[in-house]
């Protein structure tokens, strides 16, 4: 269940103010034009010299599992997304423009405006920029990648520690989000911003996927998704089982088999277009597994070493066969 690149169905919320995350201890003295900042007397908020400030942060190709996780009472929807070398940036350029402007898009203004509110700050004159390579409602978790980006980006500005716990606060008060703050797997609970546990950095596929068409409206599939879960609970148990401990032993072939049980049993709620015929030649194609976006758009085989450019030519080939273009990318990390 993403940020996954889609934006929320429905408008966000008023920003919560009374929600918005704990305060931290106070900001460094740069920050709010104490006696480091440049000269004396210095506004409060403003960053000397027009030096542009920028973060980064990658997105996803969905997921390699979701399904049920009972956390402490009734159970809820866990993700261990699939991070992916692509990326979303922003960019601050103090200067010219004018006083308190916002990036472009609601969910990452309201990132700073929430940013802001918690370390009393206000931003000097200038303005933003932003780019991205990720695709926006097809699971890529490119509205999440924005807003942590952005938040990246407000650290580095304002000459901040980067703090994670505010981070998450903020991404609490705007949306579900997948686990691309961190530069690693995780096993993470999407709705309650939780990392229920780590997984590391020590797999990696490489990747060749491609983009249904058509979205899907997050908030109206839970309620289906929660009672599919519920009737098929030993089965997502025994494929998260297999998945964990193909993390603990750094098996992508393992992560792989795991993988491709999710989406098959996610083809049961929430089914993928392409799903049977995509299945159906893994292995004339020699991948590893499957993964898809579980409410998203995309589908794609997982390699756990880098298929040779005759094979990205006859992958090309078949996709066309279905009627979408191929795209190819690194996916994790190992």
């Amino acid at each position: 269940m993403h940020g996954h690149g889609s934006p929320r169905p429905g408008q966000p919320p008023a920003d919560p103010h009374p929600a918005a995350p704990r305060p931290a201890p106070s900001a460094p003295p740069a920050a709010r034009g104490g006696p480091s900042a440049a000269g004396s007397g210095a506004d409060p908020g403003i960053v000397p010299g027009p030096r542009t400030a920028a973060g980064v942060c990658h997105g996803t190709l969905g997921e390699l599992y979701q399904g049920p996780l009972r956390a402490g009472g009734a159970p809820d929807i866990a993700l261990v997304s699939f991070p992916v070398d692509l990326h979303s940036w922003a960019y601050f350029t103090p200067g010219a423009g004018r006083p308190g402007a916002l990036p472009p898009g609601e969910k990452a203004a309201r990132a700073v405006r929430l940013f802001l509110d918690h370390f009393g700050l206000r931003l000097p004159p200038g303005h933003w920029s932003t780019h991205s390579e990720l695709r926006v409602g097809v699971g890529m978790a490119s509205s999440t990648a924005d807003i942590v980006a952005t938040l990246r980006c407000l650290f580095r500005l304002f000459g901040l520690p980067y703090d994670q716990g505010v981070v998450t606060g903020v991404l609490a008060a705007i949306e579900r989000a997948d686990s691309v703050f961190l530069d690693e797997f995780a096993l993470h609970l999407s709705a309650r911003h939780q990392v229920v546990r780590t997984l590391g950095t020590g797999i990696g596929f490489h990747t060749a996927f491609v983009t249904e068409p058509g979205t899907v409206d997050t908030s109206a599939v839970t309620a289906p998704l929660l009672r599919h879960y519920a009737r098929r609970a030993s089965e997502y148990e025994r494929c998260l089982t297999d998945l964990l401990k193909g993390f603990e032993s750094a098996d992508p072939a393992a992560v792989a088999r795991a993988a491709t049980t999710s989406a098959t049993l996610s083809q049961q709620v929430l089914p993928k277009r392409t799903f049977a015929r995509v299945l159906a030649h893994r292995e004339h194609f020699g991948a590893d597994g499957i993964f898809v976006a579980h409410t998203g758009s995309l589908i794609g085989y997982l390699f756990a070493h880098r298929p040779p450019a005759e094979a990205k030519s006859e992958l090309s080939a078949f996709f066309h066969s279905l009627g979408h273009q191929c795209s190819f990318a690194q996916g994790g990390y190992g």
